[in-house]
């Protein structure tokens, strides 16, 4: 009977699929037998890799730490001596740091502890002040800040609440350049000026890529106090200066990561020989006062190493100590309980079970 389908006898034999492996080829870098440094940690070995970290470590960490102890540091915090005494609570701080009618220079007088050799750097110190804020960190526009009014409104959304003024673009905008530090210094010795040089204290990469011939336009800051004394956030800027030359903003742009932290204001081009008397010129205007913050005056030379820190050293010497404890122990051990290697006798399996 014709199905109308084909026989099957018909169909031509079905050939048998290749003989596939996944065996890689035989060579010695396919089976992994190429020659190989099997290092073996012997306790003998182990002994004196800690020894040697030990003997390594601590000289570097005592280097570490006799540069940091050369350093010569004057430091003096003013946010309270520079407020007269008879306002006490912060409250009649806040309100005396805030009225723009009221002179605020202070004389502090600094002694040199020790011979401190040019150049010197000028910092001030903030503490208690949170530049690592999100909303602060992310309240600036870098295209404005490189190409002025070319950056769009669009460019400029993560600087509200600063980013208009009277319906006009803020340049440069954002919280960070509204709050510029604004307290000034100025030093004398007997009566005679001592020059703070304050060119070069920004980064170059800052200067050259991040900031660029862009002039201010419609700061808040620049406003007459007694017209719109609630928008003044700290200093004001040069008109005539563009912002890759205005090193006091770039210096303060680049935000700090932790609550205390130190900026470069200016360098002294001279030595101060031991016990001079030098007498600095505060222009106390920064408000800290109305999240309780500090500030401080800080002169500083510095070593091979850069400034004052002696965790550097601490860490190293701590490390040292820590390694050549642990050769000793090990080799005390090793000593006293020798252990031959690859004695098999001490596997689990090989150790005879207790008797009760």
């Amino acid at each position: 009977m014709d199905t109308g389908q084909p026989s099957t006898s018909s169909r031509p034999e079905e050939t048998a699929p290749p003989n596939v492996t996944k065996k890689p080829r035989s060579s010695a870098f396919t089976q992994q037998e190429l020659p190989a440094c099997k290092p073996l940690l012997t306790p003998g070995w182990v002994i004196v890799i800690y020894m040697v970290v030990g003997v390594i470590f601590i000289p570097i960490g005592i280097a570490a730490l006799l540069a940091s102890r050369s350093v010569v540091e004057i430091i003096d915090e003013y946010q309270t001596a520079c407020i007269p005494s008879n306002y006490t609570s912060n409250d009649q701080r806040v309100q005396y740091i805030q009225d723009f009618t009221t002179d605020k220079i202070c004389t502090r007088l600094l002694t040199v502890p020790k011979y401190m050799k040019k150049p010197i750097f000028v910092y001030y110190q903030l503490e208690n002040y949170y530049q690592n804020h999100r909303r602060y960190v992310k309240s600036r526009s870098d295209k404005q800040l490189l190409y002025g009014e070319g950056a769009s409104l669009a460019d400029t959304e993560t600087c509200k609440p600063k980013q208009l003024l009277d319906d006009q673009p803020i340049i440069p905008c954002g919280l960070i350049a509204w709050s510029l530090f604004n307290d000034t210094y100025s030093f004398t010795i007997s009566g005679n000026a001592v020059p703070v040089n304050k060119k070069g204290i920004s980064w170059k990469s800052d200067r050259y890529h991040k900031f660029g011939n862009v002039y201010p336009e419609n700061f808040p800051n620049n406003l007459p106090n007694n017209e719109n004394g609630s928008l003044i956030g700290g200093s004001s800027l040069d008109l005539n200066v563009p912002l890759n030359e205005q090193e006091d903003l770039i210096v303060w742009m680049r935000t700090a990561a932790l609550p205390t932290f130190r900026k470069l204001y200016g360098r002294i081009e001279q030595d101060l020989k031991a016990h001079t008397q030098l007498t600095a010129q505060i222009n106390n205007n920064y408000n800290t006062y109305s999240f309780r913050g500090k500030k401080k005056l800080v002169l500083s030379t510095t070593s091979w190493l850069g400034g004052k820190n002696d965790f550097l050293g601490v860490a190293y010497i701590t490390v040292g100590t820590v390694s050549i404890f642990l050769g000793l122990a090990f080799f005390i051990v090793q000593w006293k309980y020798p252990r031959p290697l690859g004695d098999i006798s001490y596997l689990s399996w090989n150790q005879k079970p207790a008797t009760s």
